[in-house]
């Protein structure tokens, strides 16, 4: 589940589903959009996002299920996990994000999106992608290589490297490693630093920085394009069948 609360102009968004590691089901990609999509509004009250997950893991990607259901339907055009990652590019507030553990697929790309990242030493980012059949999303393939350069982005997008935090960090994915301990508390005091500064200076600066957005836009719509024919070709139906026999209890 997602929850959510507004304090100090910080909108806390909390990944909790610790049974399942985070696993993002479309339920959870709907909450998670609303809540960005409602930090745009004017009056909302939300001047800064702050993400976590639980402890020791922040989210292990998409849950297989959602997966196995849209290869039947060919099209993410109107899936919530597409209306999170539009949400994501049309975020108009600073998104801190606290990382602790797992962060795999979605997990990885969407701190492209954010604008500090802390994690703490035991974190591990992976995009299983290529593994799968599958193809980078959330304009990881535009955002990566701009941010840490062609080769470290093949190396986490295609080769599938796990990155730890160090490496994460040499990349440029992860702005500071801070103990498990005092990561979210440092976390919280980043998102109320950023929430206390001049917004309309901050909000101006923000978009400076990130520049026109219309190319990541149209990167994105031909990532969830290719994402979901790739999920009914032949290659993604027989690595799914064989994460599957691998995820299956034996005995």
């Amino acid at each position: 589940m997602i929850e959510t609360g507004i304090s100090g102009g910080v909108q806390h968004i909390r990944l909790n589903r610790p049974e399942k590691k985070n696993a993002l089901t479309g339920d959870m990609y709907t909450a998670f959009a609303e809540a960005l999509e409602r930090g745009n509004a004017e009056g909302s009250g939300v001047r800064v996002h702050l993400v976590t997950g639980v402890p020791g893991a922040f989210t292990a990607g998409n849950d297989i299920g959602d997966f196995l259901a849209f290869a039947s339907r060919g099209s993410m055009t109107d899936a919530p996990v597409a209306r999170f990652l539009r949400a994501l590019v049309a975020c108009e507030r600073p998104i801190v994000a606290a990382v602790d553990g797992l962060a795999i697929g979605v997990g990885t790309t969407m701190l492209l999106h954010c604008d500090m990242v802390l994690a703490s030493p035991r974190s591990v980012f992976r995009t299983p992608f290529i593994d799968l059949g599958l193809v980078p999303e959330a304009g990881s393939s535009l955002l990566a290589p701009a941010l840490m350069g062609h080769a470290r982005a093949f190396e986490l997008l295609c080769l599938g490297e796990a990155f730890d935090a160090e490496a994460a960090c040499r990349a440029g994915l992860v702005n500071r490693i801070v103990a498990e301990e005092e990561l979210e508390a440092s976390a919280e005091a980043i998102a109320h630093k950023i929430a206390a500064k001049p917004q309309e200076a901050l909000a101006i600066s923000r978009r400076l920085l990130r520049g026109d957005r219309a190319a990541l836009e149209t990167r994105v719509e031909e990532e969830i394009a290719a994402f979901a024919a790739r999920l009914v070709s032949p290659e993604a139906s027989a690595a799914f069948k064989a994460f599957m026999e691998r995820a299956r209890p034996s005995g």
